[in-house]
């Protein structure tokens, strides 16, 4: 049987869990996820553990958070002086903002954490940074092996 490999283009229906058992992300009321394996889009350990199911197979596996979406990094929460903070935004609490860090138009996203008289605290850390995550994983199609 033919088993997935790096530089294949593979379908999978996966469901991520946080060790809580709360889902934070999953295919299944939906198409599968497309990815090709070994293009660095998916985390590092999920093309891994991709790597060497056949179609049909199932498998649950769990990724550390450093090999995730990284430690969670206190030096990337800030306090911003209420002063910088525009009047006619409508900030909540959860709610994630794009910032514009430089002329050359590169972006931070960032979540508020905290609105307080003084200013805002924000965090630019991944949402899921920090967290260990638990994939169950179901291998629906090789789309276009590798030759």
């Amino acid at each position: 049987m033919t088993k997935a490999k790096e530089g294949d283009t593979v379908k999978v229906h996966y469901t991520g869990k946080l060790r809580d058992g709360s889902i934070f992300d999953s295919s299944r009321d939906g198409d599968p996820l497309e990815v090709l394996l070994g293009a660095g889009k998916m985390i590092p350990g999920f093309e891994k553990e991709v790597i060497g199911m056949s179609p049909d197979d199932t498998k649950t596996f769990e990724i550390a958070a450093g090999d995730a979406y990284g430690l969670y990094r206190e030096e990337l929460v800030v306090e911003v002086d209420k002063e910088r903070v525009p009047e006619d935004l409508n900030l909540e609490i959860g709610q994630q903002l794009v910032l514009r860090q430089d002329a050359q138009a590169q972006v931070i996203r960032v979540t508020v954490k905290d609105i307080s008289e003084e200013g805002l605290t924000l965090d630019a850390n991944p949402p899921l940074a920090g967290e260990d995550l638990i994939f169950e994983v179901q291998l629906v199609e090789i789309v276009s092996p590798k030759v």
